[in-house]
């Protein structure tokens, strides 16, 4: 968000909520940690109207209307039938309409051409937002129910876990490691924590506001229960809305209109009193006036707007036979000019159809303890369960696993972040708490002394590390995600689990996943290479597995990036690496995002495909 033209009193708003206490809190507003009934849910709903911030609301017709009636072209035309009627209609002893009405048909033709193809690709996009929907988790009459974000009302209690977006102002409950990114409205790209309690005294941005989450932002790990305090207008992000002007950059498109609209009105203003001065000696002033107009007409391509609309729509209705909906007309030439297309591997190149392949010992060979504790971590975890974990829930039920979720209970919980890139469980069987954990082989490395094999537990070596990371490393290569497996057993004595407990530990084992590529994705990056267009992967994922995935779908990959290797280096330096090597790994979403930023600064025309941060 840029150009801030007002400041929005912090202290005014949440201050009170702020300083509360958890319990002052809740007795001052009443809130019910039970959560709302539906029927009280629905009054709210009607009193205080949807969770949707007004600048956000779908566009009218009449808006797509007027927006393609006054493009750049049909407004230099329409000045132009203006001066037509003075010349032809007011003035003349006889009115002619004929080159008013050719204009008019001209103006009216291309704008309903561009306004019901916009119109048309808008309206089905609006229908597919609703199919997918983003939704958020209240409680209702004592029940976890999933909504639509705008269908929360004040008064609600959400449930937030790792990934869950922020579906209006909410204060903190309880919580759990719970962090929150708020770049979409600070610009900082750390992670905040959030607490119950506020521990500053003085409000003055929302950076302080540590016990308030915003609309707008999102969980980057962590689990919370938090009450609803502002939604749609009334929250923060709802206030500053109307004073931000926050415009997207014209395309190459509308910047050729834009110049060619300014290069015929300069050359009007000029010809014009030329032409006019030249001939009003020796005519009658509305004839040398007239005359000068018809210079301007015939400078004026008036055909261009209805080629211009014509062409484009037709590209439309070709992109929407093959399933893409366009919702802007003049993004087609932007598809037509693209040099160059940055995505990302999983879910483009690959089917995003993650299978569990293997779950093996520290040596390579199969073990069903392994499945059995990566089972329980992934069933038992309460935050946003992905496909890894959903892979290991299916697998685990195939292997007739199902009992475990009622032989053991969940104690505790210590979430997934991006920063220790593993996520841990504490269950109990009645008899003993276990502590198990999941996460990127070299993370879990890190917290661990001691290997399991076969049920004999051994101090770690570095011939056994080497060993571990020499398999990791070839199932990488084979194209598969590696994950390792830990537990440790001796916390029966522990009740307050964190981090902390993370720490000597007894490695498992791995699991290992499987998302194939494409059957379509050799064949298109061909077609793209063909017709000129470079394709640069940008992913998360490890160096091994992207390379063997690239490799199967044609994208060179003997140079290969990783984000490390950028964090502190210019846009100059990161440029410099742009112009030699086509494969990024290990990237974050924000290098994402100034990759393709660099390069679009760069004068390239860049498409991008995947996950949405650009």
């Amino acid at each position: 968000m840029s150009n801030v033209k007002e400041e929005v009193n912090i202290e005014k708003i949440y201050g009170t909520e702020c300083s509360l206490s958890k319990e002052e809190f809740i007795k001052k507003y009443d809130i019910n940690e039970n959560g709302l009934s539906k029927e009280e849910a629905n009054n709210r709903l009607n009193k205080y109207g949807l969770n949707q911030i007004k600048s956000a609301k779908p566009k009218k017709w009449y808006q797509y209307f007027f927006g393609s009636l006054f493009s750049p072209f049909n407004s230099i035309l329409l000045g132009i039938a203006c001066v037509l009627f003075y010349t032809d209609v007011y003035l003349a002893e006889s009115p002619s309409y004929a080159n008013i009405i050719v204009i008019a048909i001209l103006v009216i033709s291309s704008t309903l051409l561009e306004f019901f193809e916009e119109f048309s690709s808008n309206k089905a996009a609006e229908k597919l937002k609703e199919l997918v929907a983003t939704t958020t988790t209240v409680v209702r009459d004592g029940e976890e129910i999933k909504i639509p974000i705008n269908q929360v009302v004040l008064g609600d209690i959400v449930k937030l876990s790792a990934g869950s977006l922020i579906p209006a102002d909410l204060r903190v409950l309880d919580a759990k490691d719970l962090y929150v990114g708020q770049s979409s409205l600070t610009g900082e790209s750390e992670a905040v924590k959030k607490n119950v309690e506020s521990s500053a005294s003085e409000f003055d941005s929302i950076s302080e506001l540590d016990n308030i989450c915003f609309m707008g932002t999102n969980v980057i790990s962590g689990s919370a229960k938090c009450a609803v305090i502002k939604t749609a207008d009334d929250t923060y992000f709802g206030k500053v809305a109307h004073t931000v002007s926050e415009t997207k950059p014209k395309s190459a498109f509308q910047k050729g209109i834009e110049n060619i609209s300014k290069l015929l009105i300069k050359f009007m203003f000029i010809l014009i009193p030329i032409i006019f001065i030249l001939n009003v000696n020796k005519h009658s002033t509305v004839t040398a006036f007239t005359f000068a107009v018809a210079i301007a007409i015939c400078i004026t391509p008036l055909l261009l707007p209805v080629i211009l609309s014509s062409s484009l729509s037709k590209g439309a209705v070709r992109m929407s036979k093959k399933k893409t909906i366009v919702k802007k007309l003049d993004a087609i030439q932007s598809f037509g000019a693209m040099n160059i297309l940055c995505t990302d591997k999983t879910g483009t190149l690959t089917e995003d159809k993650i299978v569990l392949e293997k779950y093996l010992d520290i040596h390579g060979e199969e073990d069903y303890r392994v499945l059995k504790h990566a089972f329980l971590n992934s069933y038992f975890q309460t935050g946003l369960r992905g496909n890894i974990d959903e892979a290991v829930v299916n697998r685990a039920m195939q292997n007739e696993m199902e009992e475990y979720t009622k032989k053991y209970k969940l104690i505790d919980e210590i979430p997934f972040d991006f920063s220790r890139r593993r996520l841990s469980v504490i269950v109990s069987d009645g008899e003993k708490k276990q502590l198990i954990t999941k996460g990127a082989v070299e993370e879990i490395l890190n917290i661990c002394t001691m290997v399991d094999y076969k049920g004999e537990v051994s101090g770690i070596t570095k011939e056994i590390k080497d060993n571990i990371l020499k398999i990791s490393k070839e199932l990488n290569q084979d194209g598969l995600r590696v994950i390792a497996v830990c537990q440790k057993n001796d916390i029966n004595d522990v009740e307050d689990f964190g981090v902390k407990d993370e720490k000597n530990m007894v490695l498992l084992g791995f699991i290992g996943f499987l998302d194939p590529p494409k059957e379509s994705a050799k064949s298109a990056i061909k077609e793209l290479n063909e017709a000129g267009i470079r394709v640069i992967v940008l992913t998360g994922d490890n160096l091994e597995v992207t390379k063997c995935i690239c490799k199967k779908v044609g994208i060179n990959s003997d140079s290969i990036i990783e984000g490390k290797q950028i964090e502190k280096l210019s846009d100059a330096g990161v440029l410099r690496l742009l112009k030699n090597n086509n494969i990024f790994v290990k990237l974050s979403p924000i290098e994402k995002a100034r990759i393709v930023r660099i390069l679009h600064e760069t004068d390239n025309i860049v498409g991008y495909m995947g996950d949405r941060n650009k």
